[in-house]
């Protein structure tokens, strides 16, 4: 039943990181609740910035909001304006002092939330959707990935009844927890109504180490070389016997 698993949520630890990284006891609703604003008021306010996703951090007295954007100048703005915006309104929801970060996403074409949103785009634009899917794929392809899946599903196409289509190019082993899939479901609102895109980039196997753990050496066993020690300790005096017994019977 792997392919019913949420990609992230079956790789936390393993080759996927926590988005929100902090502890806390009693507030624990109150701050979930705040991430959840704190996620839509970025993607409100950098709707057109290409964000693909936010991490969260929390201290005791400040909160540190990391932003992954395909278009970091757009998220920064002129002359810094949007950055520190968005800052102001983010410290207003928490009343704690904000740091923001900005990382570029150095390859959009291999995130699946960037390229759920570029199919958004194209449905509302009214695009045919087997044509914007085709072409999403083939692109994606091209870019360096193994496998990639595209569905879409709603009033494909002006229809009365709802139906779900999807194109696949390469594997996406979903139940492999060492492949490193990209996930992204996204909603484009068409005049027909809302049609869900959902996106699956496989971008090949991730060997490395865990994300979060310290690297520890295998732990040794001293009995064996305490056993060879004492076989090569008890085996040189019966040598010896041997040979003073052979001289014996010589002589």
């Amino acid at each position: 039943m792997g392919h019913k698993v949420h990609p992230y949520g079956f790789r936390i630890g393993i080759n996927k990181p926590w988005l929100a990284k902090w502890y806390a006891d009693r507030d624990y609703p109150i701050l979930v609740q705040e991430d959840m604003r704190i996620r839509q008021l970025v993607a409100k306010q950098l709707s057109n910035a290409s964000v693909s996703q936010v991490e969260i951090e929390r201290g005791i007295n400040h909160v540190t909001v990391t932003v992954h954007s395909a278009k970091p100048g757009i998220v920064i703005g002129k002359g810094g304006q949007n950055v520190e915006l968005l800052r102001n309104s983010i410290g207003k929801q928490t009343d704690k002092k904000v740091k923001l970060e900005i990382k570029e996403v150095l390859q959009p074409e291999l995130d699946a939330v960037l390229v759920a949103q570029n199919v958004a785009g194209q449905l509302e634009r009214r695009i045919a959707f087997r044509k914007a899917v085709k072409q999403t794929v083939q692109r994606t392809i091209k870019a360096g990935a193994k496998g990639v899946k595209i569905q879409v599903a709603g009033r494909l196409g002006g229809a009365e009844m709802s139906r779900t289509e999807w194109d696949k190019e390469g594997r996406i082993p979903l139940g492999t927890l060492r492949a490193d899939i990209s996930y992204g479901v996204v909603h484009a609102r068409t005049t027909y109504g809302r049609i869900g895109v959902k996106v699956w980039i496989y971008r090949g196997d991730q060997l490395g180490e865990r994300p979060g753990t310290a690297r520890t050496e295998p732990r040794q066993r001293p009995t064996r070389g305490r056993t060879r020690a004492a076989t090569s300790a008890t085996t040189a005096p019966t040598a010896a016997l041997v040979e003073l017994a052979s001289a014996d019977e010589e002589a």
